[in-house]
This record gives structure tokens, C-alpha cells and sequence, in this order.
């Protein structure tokens, strides 16, 4: 059996390394960035390793779900086979996942095929999609739970672009029980660099910066209106006041959080320390809320931080609903619901038992705490609400991969080179997607 490849092209990071092994060789950004201080574009990993990312144009290759560009998607698959310790695609097979639906037009599909057995010369292909592979290592990862014994769960993939929920039943995806938020990490950090450019600082170039932001500082609130009226007292008391500061490309070339201690103050509220004030629930509207400016005045432009209060949980709060905001979308528990009630009736206390989240955005703090108390009042008494975080999420459909790779099945589902230059992309679209 030759090696195999395993390439997870998500739209925001790209996973790849050798069928069998636990983790990849590289998990790197699926993009070029360039420089206004450099004429040499940064390609994927390079993009890491850069000293100083400000005022970085980003150019992608997955926009929307959907491949747009796939010449720049050449170049960065090209960059990684030839600086990674990958073996020659023209003795390996590739394993590729993309995010849904991502080819589901067939003048999308052509250039892909061909870039993959023409230009890189790959001995066979195999397209899967990420809710079987996260299924799959899932189950083997914990052959005693519900999703192993039963055969079925639900895949809620939270992603670059979308939000999906996706039914998998006995290791294969029920497409007409996918359901779909239009948003995602991406939408999150516009959000996130309106916000702050609107209140404080302009960040609206900075889009690496403000990722880290988000990552770093943003949190899921189990009570909002509880957390708006704490975010709105002053000084010392406001405990989801932190400070974030933002590289000059000179002394600093990367930002960070003033004080990490004041970031984590806002954690006694979920230690059960909070003042009997806090607990009442004011009525206040989100969307007031958010388009409130600060006074510019109070702020010294001079220095290279700002300081952030409730966006730290408002910004993920689209995930949850999206309406307030005023995107017209359900939010992500009715999106699950909807998807588990286009299924088989019989399936649905097993769905409900065994929700697997997967997905960057699934890594804000007390995401599912969160996602279960949005659940509960919408699924009957009768049903057990089970969600299940992944030890990565990030890595999941790349683990997935992995293991579909080194089982014996593997060569009986891909398409062959000869297969592929005997009958062309029919063979592979009938193969991949019907």
C-alpha cells in the first residue's frame, strides 16, 4: 500500500501530514499574505514564522465555502509538498477534505481533479467530507459511547465561513439533513475589528492582530443581559475590562494582553462570586448596546493599546442569535434542531445523545455549556441532551483522516490515476458525489 497524504483544505487553516499518524506535520493559514514593507509574499507557514504582521494583506484561496482561486491554491499546496517532509505525491495518494459542499458545482470540481492528478501527478484521490471523519475518530476514540454503539451523530462543525450541523448515520453524512448559519470565525473577527476601530483604535487592516484578540479574550456569556449591566460600571468594578497591546513593529513585534490577571477576572462570576446587583436582569437590547460609541476623548491615540469590555462576549453572542444582531439566520441550537427533525423520527433521541462539536470557534470558553442551555427548552422532556467537545477540535477531521487512511478499506474508495485519465472528472464525480 503506498503512503498516503491527508489534506484538510479548510478556509481558514490547512492540516496536512501522513495517513497513520496522530497529528500532522503542519497546521498552517490557507492563505498568501503580503506585506506593504516587503514586495515577497508570505505563503502559509512562512506567514507564522514573519516577525511582523501589521497593515498584512490577505488573499484566499476558499472564499464563501467555495474555491474561487484555484491558482493561489496551486501555489500553497506546492510551498507545503516542497518544504515539508512530505513523500512525492507522484508515489502517494491523496486524502482531501474540504469544507461542505464546497464542490458542489461541477465547473468547480474540473480544476481541482485536474490540478491533482495533472500538475501534482498523485497516484489516486479520495474526497471525503469532515462530519464522517469526525464521526469516525470519535467513535474510535470512545468505542463505549453512544455515537460508537448507535452509529449516529450529529457533527456540529464550526468553521471558517459556516456554522453547519451535519447528521451522520452509520459513518455516512444524510445530506438533506445538513443545515447551515451563514457565519462564522471569519465573521466574528470583522465583527470584532468594527467594533474596536469604531471605539477605540483603527484596526480594520489588521486582521491577524484582531484573530489573536478574539482568541485570546473573547468568551461565551451564560447570562448576557447579567454580564451588559456588569460591563457597563466603571473602573475596577467593570471585570470584563482588559487591555490588549498592539505590536509597532519596532520594539514590539507581536500583540499581548498588558495584564493577564485582569483578563481572567471576569471567571469569579462562573466561581459564584458576584455581587447581588449584578444578578438583576436589566432591560437592555443588544444591539443599543453595541453601537453605543465610547467617547474617543477618553482614549490616548498616542499609545499602541485599547481597551475591551462587553465585545469580549457580545462578538461570540452572534453564534447564539444572530437576529439581535441583525442578520436574519436561526441561531446555532435551532440550526441543530432543525437538522436532527429532518431525520428519521426514530433517530432523533440518538441524535440529540451524541452532539459532537468540531471547529476553532468551538474552543471559546464554555461553548457548550452555552450551546446546552440554548438546546434544552427546544428538545422534549423525553430526550437526553449529550455534547461532546472534541480533545481538539481543530485537528478532529484531520485525525479523522488519518485513521480512514490506514484502514484496509481506503484504496477501494479512491479514484485511480488511470481511472481518471480513462474517463476524466465524470469518474470523479461520480465517485465523490453521487
Amino acid at each position: 500500500m503506498s503512503s498516503v497524504i491527508v489534506l484538510d483544505n479548510g478556509a481558514g487553516t490547512l492540516k496536512i501530514g501522513i495517513g497513520g499518524d496522530r497529528d500532522p506535520l503542519a497546521v498552517v493559514p490557507n492563505c498568501v499574505s503580503r506585506s506593504p514593507h516587503s514586495k515577497k509574499p508570505l505563503i502559509a507557514d512562512e506567514i507564522l514564522s514573519t516577525p511582523t504582521l501589521t497593515s498584512s494583506t490577505l488573499r484566499r484561496p476558499i472564499d464563501r465555502g467555495y474555491i474561487t482561486n484555484i491558482d493561489l491554491q496551486h501555489t500553497i499546496w506546492s510551498h507545503l509538498f516542497s518544504s515539508l517532509a512530505l513523500p512525492a505525491p507522484c508515489t502517494s495518494s491523496l486524502l482531501l477534505t474540504l469544507p461542505h459542499f464546497s464542490l458542489s458545482f461541477p465547473t468547480l470540481r474540473r480544476p481541482l481533479f485536474e490540478m491533482t492528478f495533472e500538475e501534482f501527478g498523485f497516484r489516486s484521490l479520495c474526497v471525503s467530507d469532515s462530519g464522517s471523519l469526525v464521526h469516525m475518530y470519535e467513535t474510535a476514540r470512545s468505542p463505549g459511547g453512544v455515537a460508537a454503539r448507535r452509529g449516529c451523530s450529529v457533527v456540529v462543525d464550526c468553521g471558517f465561513s459556516f456554522l453547519h450541523s451535519v447528521p451522520v448515520v452509520q459513518g455516512f453524512r444524510v445530506n438533506y439533513g445538513v443545515r447551515r448559519v451563514d457565519l462564522g470565525g471569519k465573521a466574528l473577527t470583522n465583527w470584532l475589528k468594527e467594533l474596536v476601530s469604531y471605539r477605540a483604535v483603527d484596526v480594520r487592516d489588521e486582521t491577524l492582530i484582531v484573530d489573536d484578540v478574539k482568541e485570546r479574550l473573547c468568551f461565551i456569556s451564560l447570562d448576557v443581559e447579567r454580564d451588559l449591566k456588569i460591563a457597563r460600571r466603571p473602573g475596577k468594578d467593570n471585570l470584563f475590562r482588559c487591555t490588549y497591546v498592539l505590536p509597532d513593529g519596532v520594539t514590539l513585534t507581536k500583540g499581548f494582553v498588558k495584564d493577564k490577571d485582569e483578563a481572567q477576572r471576569y471567571l469569579s462570576l462562573y466561581d459564584g462570586v458576584v455581587s447581588p446587583e449584578a444578578s438583576e436582569k436589566p432591560d437592555i437590547d443588544m444591539a443599543d448596546t453595541l453601537t453605543k460609541p465610547v467617547d474617543r476623548n477618553t482614549f490616548d491615540l498616542t499609545k499602541n493599546e485599547f481597551s475591551l469590555t462587553n465585545e469580549r462576549f457580545l462578538v461570540p453572542e452572534m453564534i447564539f442569535r444572530p437576529a439581535d444582531l441583525g442578520i436574519n439566520q436561526a441561531g446555532l441550537a435551532e440550526c441543530i434542531v432543525r437538522s436532527v427533525n429532518a431525520c428519521n423520527p426514530l433517530l432523533h433521541p440518538v441524535l440529540y445523545e451524541s452532539i459532537i462539536l468540531t471547529g476553532g470557534s468551538t474552543l471559546f470558553p464554555r461553548f457548550a455549556q452555552r450551546l446546552e442551555k440554548e438546546l434544552r427548552p427546544l428538545v422534549p422532556d423525553a430526550y437526553k441532551v449529550k455534547i461532546t467537545t472534541q480533545e481538539d477540535p481543530i485537528l478532529g477531521v484531520w485525525r479523522g483522516g488519518s485513521l480512514l487512511a490506514s484502514s484496509p478499506e481506503f484504496e477501494a474508495m479512491c479514484v485511480t490515476k488511470a481511472d481518471y485519465e480513462e474517463q476524466g472528472s465524470t469518474r470523479c464525480s461520480r465517485r465523490f458525489f453521487q
